[in-house]
């Protein structure tokens, strides 16, 4: 039996990505992919009717509210669309017995931990960012009893604006570059995730919160070297120069340390996840 997938956010990095991988998948799921322009998901009504209309099984919400600083002085748009909509999906979505998979962040932690955030990890978002991706995760698995909460990290892809392609831009352009070092995580190639969310919805979903990124670990400063070298801009090109979080202040805080632990996610779903830099040189040669 195919399975009918709504998938929001569509032409963003994720949902651009699993716009392309769905193809290898048309003997198994039907996708319906929407963005602002087919389906408002800040309408309840509208909402509502898209999922009784077309009847999918499962929602896959990868719309979000992303300007992390811009969110600090728009904070009821920001919670429009990060906790609100998702609310939306789940309640229309559960009212057809289907399940959901909502994208979320690492800035639901602090970022003050020195060993990765495992899921049962106490949340403390400092960001409006945070604080609002954190009330949607709650609000769809109390509104979907199928519905899971996957959390990522540090997402790019050759969809869209990213690190990555604003380091290609920038060194190419200028003879110097200030980028923070002392911020650590892991880079997230959109196509991963994409490809592990396709291998879920095959396998078959548990509801819960889990953890994904690429593996590995590496700073902000580090992750332009690599960047920079995968696309062959040398330090005669652009020279790379490390930054304190303090050099380059922004409006919302960012998480020092934003390793997340993809144990539960692996062991699960039986996942094979890719190191950052392999990843990372996949996607620079679509770029």
């Amino acid at each position: 039996m195919i399975k009918r997938i709504l998938v929001t956010g569509s032409r963003g990095q994720l949902g651009s990505e699993l716009r392309q991988l769905a193809g290898e998948y048309k003997d198994r799921f039907q996708f319906f992919f929407t963005d602002y322009e087919e389906l408002d998901i800040t309408d309840r009504k509208a909402v509502h009717t898209f999922i009784e209309t077309n009847e999918p099984d499962c929602v896959v919400n990868c719309a979000a509210y992303t300007a992390v600083d811009k969110a600090e002085r728009e904070a009821e748009r920001c919670d429009t669309l990060n906790r609100v909509a998702p609310g939306y999906l789940a309640e229309a979505i559960a009212a057809r017995g289907g399940s959901m998979i909502q994208i979320s962040t690492d800035y639901v932690f602090d970022g003050t931990a020195f060993t990765p955030y495992r899921e049962d990890m106490p949340a403390a978002p400092c960001t409006v960012y945070g604080r609002t991706k954190l009330a949607g995760e709650e609000k769809v698995i109390l509104t979907c009893p199928g519905a899971m909460v996957i959390r990522t990290a540090w997402l790019y892809s050759s969809f869209g604006h990213n690190f990555v392609k604003t380091m290609v831009q920038l060194g190419s352009e200028r003879p110097e570059l200030g980028v923070v070092f002392d911020q650590v995580g892991t880079p997230t190639y959109a196509r991963d995730l994409a490809q592990a969310i396709l291998d879920i919805l095959d396998k078959g979903i548990v509801p819960g919160i889990y953890h994904y990124s690429n593996e590995g670990v590496t700073s902000w400063f580090d992750f332009a070297h690599a960047i920079h070298r995968a696309a062959g801009i040398s330090a005669d090109d652009c020279k790379l120069r490390p930054l304190h979080t303090e050099d380059y202040p922004t409006p919302a805080r960012r998480p020092p340390y934003s390793v997340l632990d993809k144990t539960k996610i692996k062991n699960t779903f039986g996942l094979s996840i890719p190191w950052w830099e392999d990843s990372l040189k996949d996607c620079m040669r679509k770029l």
